[in-house]
């Protein structure tokens, strides 16, 4: 390829990523493929702040409210409570996602689950799949034991790493 020919970019790809962002809710999906790194982010929704007297604040100008710098993020009040699931997620039986996707605890809608809570799973045996890109990626169980908790909800979407299911 020449040198100034420039970069090739495969927008099918980046449409499908794109696709996949909206469809999940997610805020910036990332893929590599050898050396080419392709990122799609989407921008933060605008923040609507409530007042408790009337407003004193100047109208936006035509263009819109210019988006604030990432600097400028506010910082949390104070830490949230600690959620149900949150003392499960560095769990040693924790079984996280390796993908950004869908998680589906069905092979296919109607069908039984792949596992339930309670039940003895061997390990290689199916937990549940994640779509990611219109592939069905199956997760398997690391090791033998019993299923405590399932953390996630057939179709819904999930992050990297994040904890789906517990296996003791």
């Amino acid at each position: 390829m020449p040198e100034n020919a420039g970069i090739v970019v495969d927008t099918g790809l980046v449409r499908e990523l794109a696709e996949l962002l909206d469809a999940n809710n997610l805020t910036e999906i990332e893929v590599q493929d050898g050396e080419r790194v392709i990122r799609v982010v989407r921008a933060a929704a605008p923040v609507t702040m409530l007042a408790s007297a009337p407003s004193q604040a100047p109208a936006p100008p035509a263009g819109g409210w210019p988006a604030p710098p990432p600097a400028a993020a506010p910082a949390p009040a104070a830490a949230p409570a600690p959620a149900a699931g949150d003392d499960l997620r560095n769990h040693p039986g924790a079984v996280k996602s390796p993908i950004v996707g869908t998680a589906y605890l069905t092979p296919e809608p109607g069908a039984p689950p792949f596992t339930s809570e309670g039940a003895t799973v061997k390990a290689g045996d199916t937990l549940l799949i994640i779509e990611a890109m219109k592939v069905m990626n199956p997760i398997l169980a690391p090791r033998a034991g019993t299923v405590r908790s399932i953390m996630v909800k057939s179709e819904q979407p999930v992050e990297y790493d994040q904890p789906l299911l517990i296996i003791e």
